[in-house]
């Protein structure tokens, strides 16, 4: 037989985290990880939009180390559970990622408004999710001891859908609006 999707334990506004702890559906950590959720639902519409080639595979990959991030702010790092968590390894990869991209872009001099073809004007949005998650990732840090990787990781992130936004652009030949200002 089959396992349901739903339980009815969580009726009640509350959902455990592992290790078995129940917390409010309105904490600090669930909504952390729910806007991760977000963003990766994201990914999913900027994946179904046909990126070029050269992203679509990081997308992917990105997907995954959201998936590994969901975990790691589910489980308080006090708890001994076995679970994926954040490595340096996944931001460090980021950083290569976005220094390779920036080689071929040109240098940014000023504000640029988000926009574009549907897969970079999606990718800004993308980053946008991005900050607000690191906010409310930052709000459960100075409640709760988390993995330090994961706020670097998902500061690191918004970079890099910034400049992965921009990358798009660029292959499409898709000029960048300059915010001038008032």
């Amino acid at each position: 037989m089959a396992v349901k999707i739903y339980t009815g334990i969580g009726d009640r506004g509350t959902t455990s985290l592992f290790g078995g702890r129940r917390v409010g559906k309105n904490s600090a950590r669930i909504k952390a990880y729910g806007q991760i959720d977000e963003l990766n639902s994201q990914i999913g519409i900027i994946l179904s939009e046909i990126p070029p080639p050269k992203i679509s595979n990081k997308l992917l990959r990105v997907q995954d180390e959201l998936f590994v991030l969901g975990a790691d702010l589910s489980a308080p790092v006090e708890i001994k559970v076995r679970i994926p968590r954040v490595k340096k390894n996944y931001i460090t990869r980021l950083e290569k990622e976005i220094d390779a991209w920036e080689k071929d872009l040109p240098k940014l001099r000023n504000f640029i408004l988000p926009g574009g073809n549907k897969v970079g004007a999606r990718l800004h949005l993308a980053r946008a999710i991005t900050r607000r998650a690191e906010r409310s990732i930052v709000a459960l840090e100075q409640r709760e001891k988390i993995n330090k990787n994961v706020l670097i990781y998902t500061n690191r992130l918004s970079d890099w859908f910034f400049v992965a936004a921009r990358y798009v652009n660029y292959l499409e030949k898709i000029s960048e609006t300059i915010w001038k200002g008032r």
